[in-house]
């Protein structure tokens, strides 16, 4: 997914504070919402600290993770990423406080905080003139791209359940919806002229979210919920170290190919 402003970012790689949208980013950001899901699971309902508390110590792990990455003064994928993990537990947790503990449901909750990602989205428009999603440089830009991550994978979160919970869909079924969204995002992004980049950009970022929290339920939920009953330590333990895998993988790869001498 990288249809246009290929000649501009080349040039801002080596400032931009976020990777490009390439297919590992986004196979990336679906682990990372999976884990995101099953973690956030794991320590409110698995070790019983309940939603609010769970939401609160991953909020502060999401206020470490941005403040270094918002000191950093170029991509550093181990910190972008752990943000991002941040953001999908505090997401999951969050979300889960709205629908059930503060009894608003999945259908207000969805609502009301995909009208909140569309009013950051035009804030951002209107403070700065337009939407960025890959070249993040100033400070303006880059505290609407994370508060836009943060609402966008709490509203993934509410989405995930009320499409399996209240259309009745299931978590598998669920899945196979988002997936098929992503796809004509995507199809739109290859093909399409007339939607902004930015704009394709922020829908599929909005859509991974729920497709990694249906995913994340699929695997730990029990059978008779449709899912497959796995442990949420241990499946998050294993989502994370394939994530960070892939991660490694990517930037030890980038690096060998920055070393090699031009010809």
């Amino acid at each position: 997914m990288t249809r246009s402003t290929a000649n501009f970012n080349d040039r801002n790689d080596l400032i931009s504070k976020v990777p490009q949208a390439t297919a590992i980013f986004w196979m990336v950001k679906i682990l990372a919402t999976t884990v995101g899901e099953t973690g956030g699971d794991a320590l409110s309902m698995t070790l019983d600290l309940g939603y609010a508390v769970a939401t609160l110590v991953f909020l502060a792990f999401f206020v470490i993770t941005l403040t270094l990455q918002v000191r950093s003064d170029r991509y550093h994928p181990a910190i972008y990423w752990a943000v991002v993990v941040a953001t999908t537990t505090v997401g999951t947790t969050m979300s889960d406080f709205l629908d059930r503990t503060a009894g608003l449901g999945y259908v207000v909750s969805s609502a009301g905080l995909l009208f909140a990602v569309l009013l950051i989205l035009a804030a951002w428009r209107a403070v700065a003139g337009r939407i960025e999603y890959q070249n993040i440089v100033r400070s303006r830009d880059e505290v609407f791209y994370w508060l836009t991550i943060l609402v966008s994978n709490t509203l993934g979160t509410a989405l995930g359940d009320f499409t399996a919970t209240s259309l009745g869909l299931g978590f598998e079924r669920g899945a196979l919806v988002f997936a098929g969204l992503l796809v004509l995002v995507a199809v739109a992004w290859r093909v399409g002229k007339r939607i902004p980049v930015s704009v394709l950009f922020w829908a599929a970022y909005v859509l991974t979210r729920p497709l990694g929290a249906t995913l994340g339920d699929t695997l730990t939920k029990p059978h008779e919920d449709g899912g497959f009953a796995l442990d949420r330590i241990t499946a998050s333990l294993a989502i994370l170290g394939a994530l960070v895998v892939i991660v490694a993988l990517q930037h030890w790869r980038g690096t060998r190919i920055a070393a090699r001498p031009v010809q």
